[in-house]
């Protein structure tokens, strides 16, 4: 696999993906900065990391997602490359306009961490095919802006059209249908707020998040 850690000010995930990445798939990762206007040629995977990318100011993602490389990204989208974006990645990606809705301030309006318990809700993704017969993972989740919304209708096409990829099973922030990750009509864009790149192995308290890039995984190998 060749991948591609997207990195911000204020990104503090990166490395944690790019390890994960490494990890899982034995793969090659370059981290490309925000500024740039070309990615690396080849590649199979671009993750759009978590973190605080600049400073959160004004609504989160929203500075990031004017960023020149995400130009890139979303030209890599439409070519049917794999995007994996966690916690901040998930808002700088719906504010992009890559994925529908948007992330609000957690309706408790308090941070969250500790570990979330989910169930997958459509197993049949590129990103979710090696989770087998498990019902409910765990990850870890750390976000102040993690309430997913969308209005009626768009919540409607997300549901019947299967996009909801996770859900909470205790919803920790007042996400819209306890929504915690899901995926764009073409099924290659995946955004969600839980930590697969701090779940990867069992000394980090879950290896729950590591089928998530077993499947990518897989679907190379198949094709």
């Amino acid at each position: 696999m060749k991948a591609a850690v997207l990195v911000f000010p204020g990104s503090n995930c990166d490395r944690d993906c790019k390890v994960a990445v490494e990890t899982t798939t034995g793969g090659h990762v370059d981290m490309v900065w925000h500024q740039e206007t070309a990615l690396p040629s080849g590649l199979d995977l671009i993750v759009v990391p978590g973190g605080f990318s600049y400073g959160d100011y004004l609504r989160c993602g929203a500075m990031a997602s004017q960023s020149p490389v995400m130009a890139e990204v979303a030209k890599a989208a439409e070519r049917g490359v794999s995007i994996l974006g966690i916690c901040n990645g998930f808002q700088i990606l719906c504010e992009s306009g890559l994925l529908p809705g948007a992330l609000l301030r957690n309706a408790g309006l308090k941070y969250i961490c500790k570990p979330i318990e989910l169930t997958i809700e459509n197993r049949n993704t590129r990103f979710t095919s090696a989770y087998g017969d498990e019902q409910t993972i765990w990850m870890t989740q750390g976000n102040a802006d993690g309430n997913f919304f969308a209005d009626a209708d768009t919540l409607q096409s997300i549901e019947d059209n299967g996009q909801v990829v996770f859900r909470y099973v205790e919803n920790p922030n007042g996400s819209i249908n306890n929504i915690a990750g899901i995926v764009n009509k073409a099924g290659n864009v995946l955004g969600m707020m839980p930590h697969p790149d701090r779940a990867f192995e069992p000394s980090l308290g879950s290896a729950d998040g590591a089928p998530l890039f077993h499947s990518l995984q897989r679907l190379l190998q198949s094709a």
